[in-house]
């Protein structure tokens, strides 16, 4: 299965939560590939800590790839090739963890026809060999969402199974771009439906994810003051109806990440001993992230709300 990773903005958290849920699905036992389409700022290295390829790769990258100049990307064997300690240590249970990095230096390209046959190529080979395949997309109307939503409407992958994430932030503007970039013109849907994808069942593959949420109720805000616990409150029902007015409520979300420190400042894998031993992680977030990792592929969070 393929999951598109968007987002409108950038700093929506997209690429470090889509990592997160690869990491969790790795562990649960599904080998799964890790494909950097954001073209303009490929780092996902960063967050699995492989040092050699923190802002893309010198060799065989994917924009050298697609652009014809390699015939074959390169991979980096997350487990074998972090610097994390907890990830060197694959637990027996995990299947493969692969990533497919962009090139250093790299940027948004326009494709062609060449460029897009590689790229069904590519999901092609993934998807007959690994269970998940995540792909993170450029932020915003990008050449990167265009491409995987004219190559999923190929005929070669009509039987490619394939899902969107579109990740925002909890907040005003994000709330409206993420609606924007689902449901306006060049959107997901509309650009889509342009390239023969059939509406409905477009629809019923796209879930929201809502990340950095702040909760009120958590230890992280109990020193704050009664004023602020009810102006939280307040925003955050005023948020709730914003999203549902555009079309983004909660009936088509599938998870929410709260607001998280190591998220924000470290932007890293967040592992059970970073909730249990050394504590700088929350437990709640670790589940939220368990959780919708898990809804990635079960069928009673996708369809018609």
């Amino acid at each position: 299965m393929l999951v598109f990773a968007a987002s409108d903005k950038g700093g929506t958290g997209r690429s470090v939560t889509s990592a997160n849920l690869a990491y969790q699905r790795a562990l649960s036992g599904d080998h799964v590939a890790y494909v950097d389409f954001d073209f303009g700022s490929p780092t996902a290295a960063a967050v699995f800590d492989v040092p050699d390829a923190m802002r893309g790769t010198e060799e065989r990258g994917l924009h050298s790839y697609l652009e014809g100049d390699v015939t074959e990307p390169a991979r980096i064997d997350v487990w074998r090739q972090t610097e994390h300690p907890l990830l060197r240590a694959r637990p027996n249970q995990a299947g493969r963890l692969v990533l497919l990095p962009g090139d250093a230096g790299g940027g948004e390209f326009a494709t062609d026809e060449d460029a897009l046959e590689r790229c069904v190529d590519l999901l092609l080979r993934l998807n007959g060999e690994f269970d998940l395949i995540v792909v993170d997309l450029s932020a915003g109307r990008s050449y990167a969402v265009d491409m995987v939503l004219a190559a999923t409407a190929h005929p070669r992958m009509r039987y490619v199974p394939f899902r969107w994430l579109v990740f925002h932030r909890w907040t005003r503007q994000h709330v409206i771009a993420a609606s924007g970039l689902v449901h306006k013109e060049n959107g997901i849907i509309r650009s889509g439906i342009d390239r023969g994808h059939d509406e409905q069942t477009l629809r019923d593959n796209i879930r929201l994810v809502r990340a950095a949420v702040p909760d009120p109720e958590s230890p992280l805000w109990a020193q704050g003051s009664p004023a602020q616990a009810a102006w939280m409150q307040s925003c955050d029902e005023s948020l709730r109806r914003l999203a549902a007015e555009h079309r983004i409520g909660d009936s088509v979300v599938l998870g929410v990440v709260p607001l998280e420190p190591i998220l924000q400042w470290r932007e890293q894998l967040i592992t059970e001993e970073d909730v249990l031993a050394t504590q700088i992680a929350n437990k709640e977030t670790l589940e939220a992230l368990e959780e919708i990792a898990r809804r990635l592929t079960d069928e009673s969070h996708w369809g018609r709300p």
